[in-house]
């Protein structure tokens, strides 16, 4: 696919705006049940709240070791077949939210879920590499950014009229509406056409594959990178809590602030994926996310002791800052894990950059929440100057990383 330089998040016609559909169904299913998940499992299952965040939290470290297994799977395979049948496991899954009854049953569904949902982000990477080749990979990446957000929004908003129902009838007919809206997806993902494993062009016949979890320049980068991702938890888990407990700031700014991030998204992240087009780019855009991101830490701290208006008006202009830097990490490190994976291994690669994700995910609640929700102003400092040193330390280990293929490092420090 040739590489776009408009900035819609609507892409014209093809297989771009196929993938972009398929994740349009996916994310509407991801925002009914995200919505709707823990009033569920307590409301209508009956299900203890400290047992059911302890099922989340194991099956979510055991969904981790999927995430390379079902990358390789698609380098071997073609990526599209192997996500369609993903899709219908992940329906099957989804529907036997239903059946869950008690603590165990509900561990053994999600961990099926959480094993599913961590190979298929593996697998979808490694189709969004087919779908947009090697000049436009991150160009889909960002579009299909910005489509999820729509589609979580749309689902979140659907949800909202079964919560207003509260009844069990309605809870349940969102959990049979995730899982309707896998198979949609699947159904969509099988008009794409058919991509094949093959050697890339211009590779030796007989080229050794590289093997992403040996790859050590390639480690640190996506390490680095998994570092960054903190802060999605300082969004979705600690703004929140410091909002209620540490501002003077009502309730409902919580909201505005997500929707600020959301409306942004969908508005920018096509367009702000413009400078990440390879590593030496991408390398630069970790750095400015890095230095942006540490920015808008101490200002979200700033908000503590503030009158009313002025804590309100803080936190939103610090979360446009932050979107803008969590726009450029997600565009730089899609453009370091594809440009710097083997061609010959892009889902096993994928696959690696998402496990270090997902551990930076697993342990960030708890160790943020202490550090920030705990230490107060200083915690949020430190977390700022860590963002910024480790923005700043990614040109080196991607010069470092490209030293090691012979790639061209010249223009990174520019």
């Amino acid at each position: 696919m040739s590489r776009r330089s408009g900035a819609s998040p609507v892409p014209p016609p093809g297989p771009l705006r196929t993938l972009a559909l398929a994740t349009l169904a996916n994310t509407v299913g991801s925002g009914l049940w995200v919505a709707a998940a823990a009033l569920y499992l307590t409301r209508v299952v009956g299900l203890d709240p400290a047992r059911v965040g302890l099922a989340l939290t194991v099956a979510g470290l055991v969904g981790l070791t999927a995430s390379v297994p079902l990358g390789r799977l698609a380098d071997r395979r073609d990526p599209r077949t192997v996500r369609a049948v993903v899709q219908v496991l992940q329906a099957g899954v989804a529907a036997s939210y239903l059946l869950v009854d008690s603590f165990a049953v509900l561990l053994v569904v999600a961990a099926a879920d959480a094993l599913l949902v961590s190979g298929n982000l593996a697998v979808r990477a490694a189709l969004v590499a087919a779908v947009g080749g090697p000049d436009g990979r991150v160009h889909a990446f960002a579009t299909l950014r910005a489509v999820a957000n729509v589609g979580i929004a749309v689902g979140a908003g659907l949800a909202g009229i079964a919560l207003a129902a509260d009844t069990p009838t309605a809870y349940r007919l969102l959990v049979v509406g995730n899982a309707a809206t896998y198979l949609v997806s699947a159904a969509l993902i099988r008009r794409l056409p058919a991509y094949p494993p093959g050697r890339p062009t211009g590779e030796a016949p007989r080229r050794a594959v590289r093997r992403p979890l040996r790859d050590g320049p390639f480690l640190a980068v996506s390490a680095a990178s998994a570092v960054v991702s903190l802060h999605h938890v300082v969004l979705t888990l600690v703004v929140p809590l410091w909002v209620v407990n540490a501002t003077d700031a009502p309730p409902v700014t919580v909201s505005a602030v997500l929707l600020v991030n959301t409306v942004l998204t969908v508005l920018l992240a096509v367009r702000l994926s413009r400078g990440a087009r390879d590593a030496v780019s991408a390398a630069r855009t970790m750095r400015r996310a890095g230095l942006v991101l540490a920015a808008a830490m101490p200002l979200w701290a700033a908000t503590a002791g503030l009158p009313t208006p002025a804590a309100v008006a803080l936190l939103l202009v610090t979360t446009v800052g932050y979107t803008l830097g969590d726009l450029w990490h997600g565009t730089a490190g899609a453009g370091l894990a594809y440009d710097l994976a083997d061609p010959a291994a892009v889902g096993a690669y994928q696959g690696v950059d998402g496990l270090l994700a997902g551990l930076a995910r697993a342990v960030g609640p708890a160790v943020l929440t202490w550090a920030l929700l705990g230490l107060g102003p200083p915690g949020w400092v430190v977390l700022g100057a860590f963002f910024a040193a480790t923005g700043l330390a990614v040109p080196a280990l991607v010069r470092h990383a490209l030293a090691r293929t012979g790639g061209g490092c010249s223009r990174i420090g520019t």
